[in-house]
């Protein structure tokens, strides 16, 4: 059995059985006996389908943000949003794959040129607990979409989210087979990634994107599209007070617990730069912490467990012990164990790892000028998000033709990304099969025709090459 606890309260919110790992791999053969039928059913039926997907999450909004909230510690205006981004993924998706992944066809001399896609097979699909519903659900739609079979294993910390998209998925219409859910953790996990699975779409951590890469080298034909972390920097130059409320929301929105939030920001040596560090120490100060369900709504709830926050308190005792200095100290509260504050810390001069702490906490780096502050944000393994503030457009051209990641903002959050466009970063933060929008890309490939409708004969193409 496993369990689902609310990390505000302790509380088990779910108990339900693991699937056995040893049953995992015909679940996969079954889901390849069920290929055909949903493949080869047309578009448009798949489309209603889906569509009908979305219709049943619109009328379950409530009841879906309400469980999410309480699985994840998030306030419920944000897992709102998160049930209104499932949502608008499948009119997305329709779009994109009628863009990406569609099909055209060209006149020729003998009959036509032809561009199909066609889908690759039996999709696994692990979902990360930061978005339990929001991140699986971008590449479940496009897979489901493109004909594809999927296979969902959610977070351990996230099963009652999974459940509810199964649900939702099964009464919409898709086949049982075409669409399985996976609960459990590793044991599950890696059961499913070692059974006949033509793809792997994964989002979580750098550390276990870099396991999967090692996992796939000798298996070419699976699809692998990783949606990984960041060391993710923001550079503020000028306008302290506007730039705050910019910065907290990169560092500290869903308590640092998306992949796309600033942990490093860059400023300017002096005045300049200690004036905005003040101004977000002010702002994070009063950020409201509490539970999804007070009275008086948060800013961010808890961490996922206790167990990340104890973690993340590990990890920023060893920047302290390097020589981090304090400015805004990262705490935890007696509520319960997963509450955290947000926390600041100077490191500049200090050789801090390059590692994405998945809390809120900001790391402060001061330059000497704005060559030396893009060096810094470039100073990474990383490559999935980065920020510029400031008002001057020069200096953002400057970001942008030297930035090295696969979203780059000037005067908006970190965290700003939208469904109409790619979503995905380079080094550790990815492999170049970025999400969202782009999502269609790695659902199906393409497959290129020359069609005749009769025999014709080519012998005059021979010319005189004949004995």
């Amino acid at each position: 059995m496993m369990q689902s606890i609310d990390p505000a309260t302790g509380t088990v919110i779910w108990e339900g059985e693991e699937t056995a790992p040893a049953l995992i791999a015909a679940m996969v053969e079954r889901a390849r006996a069920a290929l055909p039928a949903w493949s080869t059913r047309p578009l448009d039926e798949r489309i209603g389908v889906l569509r009908a997907y979305a219709d049943i999450l619109k009328q379950r909004t409530e009841d879906i943000a309400r469980d999410i909230s309480r699985e994840t510690g998030k306030p419920l205006w944000e897992t709102r949003t998160e049930i209104a981004s499932m949502i608008g993924k499948v009119e997305v998706s329709i779009k994109a794959q009628a863009e990406r992944a569609g099909s055209r066809s060209a006149d020729m001399a003998f009959g036509r040129a032809v561009l199909r896609h066609k889908p690759h097979g039996v999709m696994a699909v692990l979902g990360p607990y930061n978005f339990p519903g929001h991140l699986p659900n971008g590449h479940i739609v496009p897979a489901l979409l493109a004909g594809n079979a999927v296979l969902f294993k959610p977070s351990e910390e996230t099963p009652l989210t999974g459940q509810h998209m199964a649900q939702a998925l099964r009464d919409a219409g898709v086949p049982d087979a075409v669409f399985s859910l996976i609960q459990g953790g590793r044991e599950q996990g890696a059961a499913l990634i070692a059974a006949d699975i033509d793809g792997l779409l994964f989002t979580g951590s750098a550390t276990t994107g870099a396991h999967f890469r090692r996992a796939m080298v000798d298996r070419p034909h699976v699809v692998l599209a990783l949606e990984l972390g960041g060391n993710n920097p923001l550079i503020a130059w000028g306008g302290a007070e506007a730039s705050a409320a910019a910065i907290v929301q990169s560092a500290f929105i869903t308590t640092g617990q998306r992949c796309s939030c600033a942990r490093r920001l860059i400023v300017p040596e002096g005045v300049d730069g200690n004036v905005i560090v003040e101004a977000t120490h002010t702002l994070a100060s009063r950020l409201r912490i509490g539970a999804w369900d007070d009275a008086d709504e948060p800013f961010f709830g808890p961490l996922i467990s206790d167990r990340a926050a104890q973690q993340s308190a590990d990890a920023v005792a060893r920047l302290v012990a390097l020589g981090a200095k304090t400015c805004l100290p990262f705490e935890r509260l007696e509520r319960s164990d997963a509450f955290v504050t947000p926390g600041i810390y100077d490191v500049t001069g200090v050789d801090v790892p390059d590692a994405e702490i998945f809390a809120p906490v900001l790391q402060v780096i001061r330059v000497k000028d704005f060559d030396a502050a893009i060096d810094a944000a470039n100073a990474t393994s990383f490559g999935l998000s980065a920020g510029l503030l400031s008002d001057e457009p020069a200096l953002w051209e400057r970001f942008l033709a030297r930035s090295r990641v696969g979203v780059v903002n000037w005067n908006r959050p970190t965290t700003g990304a939208a469904a109409n466009m790619p979503f995905g970063g380079l080094g550790q933060s990815g492999n170049h099969r970025p999400s969202a929008y782009y999502a269609a890309d790695y659902c199906a490939y393409p497959v290129a025709s020359f069609e005749a409708d009769t025999v014709i004969d080519l012998t005059a193409d021979l010319g005189g090459r004949l004995l």
